[in-house]
């Protein structure tokens, strides 16, 4: 072939190869990498008068030096990671078995169960829950009912709610990877450790938690990411008292019109839930890359 006509047939495909990924830069441009910026800005300035700013760190100070911001922030982390960690080991024997035990229709059954409740939005499963659990609800009648209760009790603003709303939400984060990860798994090898003398613990632990692990990296960061910045389900269920941080950048932003200290503490967020993926990445051993080719 000769040399132009080669540098032509590469020209073309690079133009090819930009123009497909032109919807996508686009996407990253416009909706996560100019917001941010704008966010960045609007956090490193103070207002001093109306239409004047001047370059300020007031906002994250102000985070510092008041205690009902810094202890919101470390308990939705705190909640967060307790969320994921649940999550986690709810969502491993069903991964299992639908990868390595149900088989035909009976794998593509359990999986469509799984993926059901996510047919309908966020608000109308948070509702669910507030019907099942509220004082009035299904579920303290029919503790009543079942004489483990004198009266009705409320079970919804707590802790616990909670943490059960947000591993509902997110169960199916968790699933998908698992059973990528799991899919992949050769059985000959637990069958041969197995003729070796392993129990189950010891398959598990030195077999299955390896090789699986890039798939339950890549659950833990999205279920985490999705459980930190999650906004209705600790609203709707831990009620006013809810004390998540992202209610508080809801209300800088939207009923304190205070869009610098709003800014400030979705950075904060943003860095949190970068460092804890950074550190979830190191102490297992795994890379991004792999990670993210199992989401």
């Amino acid at each position: 072939m000769p040399v132009e006509d080669a540098t032509g047939t590469r020209a073309q495909a690079r133009l090819l190869l930009m123009l497909l990924l032109a919807p996508a830069l686009l996407w990253l441009l416009g909706l996560i990498l100019l917001p941010h910026v704008e966010l960045g800005i609007l956090s490193l300035r103070a207002r001093v008068a109306p239409r004047v700013y001047e370059p300020s760190l007031a906002q994250f100070r102000t985070f510092i030096e008041e205690p009902l911001y810094w202890n919101t922030f470390v308990r939705t982390a705190t909640m967060s990671i307790v969320s994921t960690a649940i999550t986690l080991l709810l969502a491993f024997p069903i991964a299992w078995t639908i990868a390595k035990i149900a088989r035909g229709r009976v794998k593509s059954t359990l999986f469509v169960l799984c993926l059901i409740p996510f047919w309908v939005s966020e608000t109308v499963r948070t509702l669910g829950w507030m019907i099942l659990l509220r004082e009035s609800g299904v579920l303290p009648a029919l503790m009543v009912r079942l004489g483990l209760t004198p009266a009705p009790v409320e079970l919804l603003y707590h802790d616990a709610t909670i943490v059960v709303g947000l591993v509902y939400t997110s169960m199916l984060f968790m699933v998908v990877p698992l059973i990528s990860a799991l899919e992949s798994l050769d059985d000959s090898l637990i069958e041969a450790a197995y003729d070796l003398g392993g129990n189950g613990w010891s398959i598990l632990r030195r077999i299955v938690i390896p090789h699986a692990a890039p798939g339950i990296v890549a659950g833990c960061i999205v279920v985490f990411m999705l459980t930190l910045g999650n906004y209705l389900t600790p609203t709707l269920l831990g009620g006013k008292n809810s004390q998540w941080f992202t209610e508080q950048i809801y209300t800088q932003f939207i009923t304190r019109f205070n869009w610098e200290q709003g800014a400030a503490f979705g950075f904060l967020l943003l860095g949190l839930s970068t460092a804890i993926v950074w550190l979830g990445l190191k102490l297992s051993g795994q890379r991004f890359g792999e990670v993210m080719q199992n989401t």
